[in-house]
């Protein structure tokens, strides 16, 4: 259902409004989950061990090779912690889209639709996976290893190239699993939709190189893995031979986000409340 008041009011708000509003909701949602300790922990050690076993098959994987298609080892190990931070805010923040498809089915999701603030962003704001923290400091001891590792220099203009590097690798994420979940709006059984875009992030550790050129197509132009690290990383790991596609990264990473997002409130603005 349209809801002209809702966007009317948040064209009127600002920014600084929106920042005090999400940390009030995700303080509560940090609580309601704290309440149940023993739940929070175990889940955090999986997740731990998850990413501890990940990186021990990526040991076992490339450990014994010096080098893959002109790729060193600690180069592919920065792709691969650049990965894992870059994934994080998608886990973190967007967490919540995993349960759009129960809402939106169950005729739940009609109460997210008469709040004084937007939509999206109330919807995804309810939830935020605490978890994903121990990912991101796991991704950022990664990548600091590899750093040193490959003497790359520590100068103000590489940090500020690095933060950028993985915000534009963020979006890319965040834009793929936003569209994923925004097909619950059209598509019945759209669950495989978001399953599929959850496993990209898999193929996104590696650089698009090591793959043939029907895969390099697919993860540059359909499904934009190669944007998750590979072309975002290239200025850091070799800038003398940088392609324009990392140049247009974070240009088209702003895009890809903001084409998600209309894709998500064109979808609930369709909804009419009668779930399945």
């Amino acid at each position: 259902m349209e809801n002209t008041n809702t966007n009317v009011i948040f064209k009127r708000r600002g920014l600084a409004f929106y920042i005090n509003i999400y940390f009030k909701i995700i303080a509560q949602d940090i609580k309601s989950k704290m309440s149940y300790r023993s739940d929070f922990i175990i889940s955090t050690v999986g997740m731990v061990a998850t990413n501890i076993a990940g990186f021990i098959a990526f040991l076992i994987m490339f450990g014994k090779f010096p080098s893959i298609n002109g790729w060193g080892y600690y180069e592919i190990l920065f792709l691969y912690g650049f990965s894992l931070i870059s994934i994080t805010p998608t886990q973190c923040l967007l967490d919540n889209n995993w349960s759009l498809r129960r809402y939106v089915y169950d005729g739940d999701f009609v109460k997210y639709c008469f709040r004084p603030i937007n939509l999206w962003f109330y919807y995804v704001s309810e939830v935020f996976d605490v978890k994903g923290l121990g990912q991101l400091v796991f991704g950022f001891v990664t990548l600091i290893y590899a750093w040193i590792k490959l003497s790359l220099p520590v100068t103000f203009l590489l940090i500020i190239e690095t933060i950028i590097a993985l915000i534009t690798a963020s979006l890319f994420m965040m834009a793929l699993q936003n569209a994923a979940a925004a097909s619950c709006f059209w598509i019945q059984n759209s669950f495989w939709l978001l399953d599929i875009s959850l496993k990209m992030k898999d193929y996104a550790k590696y650089p698009v190189t090591i793959f043939n050129d029907v895969f390099k197509f697919i993860f540059t132009f359909i499904l934009p893995v190669a944007f998750m690290a590979y072309y975002p990383s290239l200025a850091i790991l070799r800038p003398d031979d940088v392609p324009l596609l990392t140049w247009l990264s974070p240009v088209i990473g702003i895009l890809a986000f903001y084409a998600s997002y209309k894709l998500w409130m064109k979808g609930a603005s369709k909804y009419d409340g009668s779930g399945s």
